[in-house]
Parts: C-alpha cells; structure tokens; sequence
C-alpha cells in the first residue's frame, strides 16, 4: 500500500499535533454504520503506546501513518491525503475515486 501527503495536509496534521509527541492514524470507522464492510475513513492523532499490534506502519515521505492490517482491505492500493482550505476539511482519495471527501483529523489521546 502507498499512501501520499499533500503539503497543504502536513501542515494541517502538524497543526492539529500542537507540538505533542501524537502518530497519524487512518481508520476504517465502522461504529454506527450497521455492517462491518459499510464503514467510513478517518483520522486520528494517537499517543505512540496506543497502538495495536496489529496497526502497520506505512511511510509516507512527510510522515508516517498507521493502518489496521485487518482494514486494509477496505482501501485502495494508492492513496492520497489532501486538505481542502474551502471545506476546512480532509480528502482521502485513490487514482479511480474518492473515498472521504470530507474528512476529519480528530485527536483522540492527549
């Protein structure tokens, strides 16, 4: 799997870190969405010791991110991370189609 960052997105992430040791991590968010395959992409900025044996790291060039090995499936082989200053918020998207267009960056450990 190969995850991409926009500029404008690191920055945003960054931001959101305020300083803070935190590690990015993109979730398959299936809580409230009925099945275990309708689920929806997020972020979350998490403390290092939160991590799940089963979380792998994917590297990414400005930062690393962590996914679940067993969502990985959910997403596309290619993916990029974008954030759109018009919508205040984050895009996730692959070559073939968009899988959040609204994305959010929450931080969920302090």
């Amino acid at each position: 799997m190969k995850i991409s960052i926009s500029e404008e997105a690191a920055q945003q992430i960054k931001r959101k870190m305020d300083g803070k040791k935190l590690i990015l991590k993109l979730k398959y968010e299936t809580d409230g969405c009925g099945c275990a395959v309708s689920g929806v992409p997020t972020l979350q900025l998490i403390r290092e010791q939160d991590l799940h044996k089963e979380d792998m790291l994917i590297g990414t060039g400005k930062m690393n991110v962590y996914i679940e090995k067993s969502k990985a499936i959910f997403f596309d082989e290619e993916l990029k991370i974008d954030y759109s200053q018009e919508t205040q918020s984050f895009r996730l998207s692959s070559p073939g189609q968009i899988l959040n267009g609204r994305m959010n960056c929450n931080v969920v450990s302090d």
